[in-house]
């Protein structure tokens, strides 16, 4: 066996650098200065929640009030973040509805996100002493130097719902007649939490409403109300022929509709309802509908007592 060769006695010599193809330069001057500015950020956002951890309703709306522009309105963002959650002890201070009211009246001119997110703040807070701040805030006749933002008059709209409180009824029943639909919407949603007899004439006439959306609400909240007038609206909503004529509608919002008609149709004793809600407790697509049929019919509640006949005993 023949020994391999052996190296020649040659001086070695330093090898010749490589070229570098074109994406390892891509990386070394876009991945590389992009990791760096990624750890940045990271960086950034984890001062941010050191920065704002244990800060409290009171310290947001400090921030509303003199922070900087970007700032406000995160700050009215977290503010309503803070009250939903109702467990800062601001909420037990009398006095802080209102300092909050007094922003959101000194708000006007301010960026528009942040007197939006003050209005779902008031809403979430319900306290009454901010109807009369969000009613002037859903008048087209605001006020001098400020505009009527439709977003705006939206949430102020949801805000009025929240609290509750009868006195708004009548700006409520006049803006579910309102030229934009989504005003005609969400006044209709706020009237169904208000008793009385206009709040149920503005309800009745919007199952008219050429939105479905619109007729859809009325239709729930008179069905609370255990009105039957509620009763054509709330076999639409359940009829999946008519669901799939609605255009945009997709199939799990369909059955959304559903399950909410089935909800409030519980409240009442009508027997085509109950004659529905078997068929769709016995043969809908749904497993989810055919559930909540079946708890309606079982529930004790109107629709569940109609067409029962004398007990055998």
């Amino acid at each position: 066996m023949t020994e391999p060769a052996l190296p020649s006695a040659e001086p070695l010599q330093e090898p010749a650098p490589e070229r570098q193809s074109t994406p390892f330069l891509v990386l070394q001057f876009f991945i590389f200065p992009m990791a760096i500015v990624g750890v940045c950020v990271g960086v950034f956002v984890l001062f941010g929640l050191i920065a704002s951890e244990g800060r409290g309703a009171r310290e947001y709306l400090a921030e509303v009030r003199s922070g900087s522009a970007n700032r406000r309105w995160q700050a009215a963002y977290e503010l309503s973040k803070a009250l939903q959650a109702r467990k800062d002890p601001a909420l037990s201070d009398p006095r802080f509805a209102d300092e909050l009211t007094r922003v959101f009246e000194e708000s006007k001119t301010d960026d528009p996100r942040v007197r939006r997110y003050l209005a779902l703040a008031l809403g979430r807070l319900g306290d009454r002493r901010a109807v009369p701040a969000l009613l002037a805030a859903v008048r087209p006749d605001e006020g001098a130097g400020s505009k009527l933002d439709p977003d705006t008059q939206v949430y102020a709209v949801w805000a009025l719902g929240a609290i509750g409180d009868p006195g708004a009824a009548a700006d409520l029943a006049q803006l579910s007649q309102s030229e934009d639909a989504g005003v005609r919407k969400t006044a209709v949603h706020a009237l169904g939490g208000l008793s009385g007899t206009e709040a149920g004439a503005a309800l009745s006439a919007a199952l008219s409403d050429p939105v479905d959306d619109v007729r859809w609400n009325a239709a729930l909240a008179l069905a609370r109300r255990g009105d039957a007038a509620a009763v054509p609206v709330l076999l639409q909503m359940t009829d999946r022929e008519q669901l799939a004529s609605v255009k945009d509608l997709g199939s799990d919002q369909a059955d959304d509709v559903i399950l909410q008609a089935v909800g409030a149709a519980a409240e009442m004793a009508d027997p085509a309802l109950r004659s529905r809600v078997e068929t769709l407790r016995d043969g809908d697509p749904s497993l989810k509908v055919r559930d909540a049929a079946r708890a309606a019919l079982q529930s004790g509640r109107p629709l569940a007592l109609t067409g029962r006949g004398p007990k055998v005993e």
